[in-house]
């Protein structure tokens, strides 16, 4: 049983509102169960030095949580520095972002996405991904509203979700409790049907080829319900 009750294959309630920043080009704030993270992407037009005359479009990421995004208070990245964890993060989240984007198509220009954990309960990183490919995507609108790009340069949308090994069964889009002690622990980037990065780990056991495979199809299933609601929330 899991700490929620929920089905092994049952996701937290998912809700994405758009708008939510009035100066940024595209903004949202994902909710997935209790985790809460505000998305904004910033549209510059120039890239980074060393891709200068490339012709090509740049996308990248910052991320970052608030004092009490969880239950106890942490300092301020601002003021201590960024940890590893969150550079790896925020890494994570600009090639997840690249991987569903025709950079010739986007042209010279740079998008920065940022993700703002409001409040955490497992799962941020899969969340700012799903979130900020729709910051992404309407930021992305308004470039192709203004004919500033001749074609648009995102194809599928980009999702993340996190399944694991939970008291001996593959569970789907782990909140905090299960995270915490789950055997196993997985997060999935994916793009329709094809994967863009798998992070996966033993935490407590190992595990097989065939719990591999199972994982594999609750990702699927995830990220497939994930785009859905990526879809309505940018129509």
């Amino acid at each position: 049983m899991r700490p929620s009750g929920r089905k092994t294959d049952e996701m937290r309630a998912v809700s994405i509102e758009t708008g939510v920043n009035r100066h940024a080009e595209g903004s949202c704030l994902i909710r997935v169960g209790d985790t809460q993270v505000l998305c904004t992407a910033s549209l510059e037009e120039r890239v980074p030095p060393f891709m200068r005359g490339s012709g090509l479009g740049w996308v990248t990421a910052e991320y970052g949580m608030l004092p009490r995004a969880t239950n106890t208070r942490m300092r301020r990245e601002a003021k201590a520095g960024l940890t590893g964890r969150t550079q790896e993060i925020q890494r994570l989240i600009g090639r997840s972002l690249r991987a569903g984007v025709d950079r010739v198509a986007l042209g010279e220009r740079q998008i920065t996405v940022d993700c703002d954990v409001i409040q955490a309960d497992g799962g941020t990183r899969c969340a700012a991904i799903t979130g900020g490919w729709v910051a992404l995507r309407l930021a992305v609108n308004r470039l192709m509203k203004a004919g500033a790009v001749l074609s648009d340069p995102l194809s599928a949308p980009v999702s993340a979700v996190s399944c694991g090994i939970y008291a001996g069964q593959p569970v789907l889009d782990l909140d905090y409790p299960e995270d915490s002690e789950a055997g196993v622990d997985g997060n999935f980037v994916m793009t329709g049907e094809r994967l863009i990065e798998v992070q996966m780990s033993a935490e407590g056991a190992t595990f097989t080829r065939e719990q591999l495979a199972l994982l594999l199809d609750l990702a699927s299933q995830g990220n497939a319900a994930l785009a859905e609601a990526q879809r309505a929330a940018v129509a």
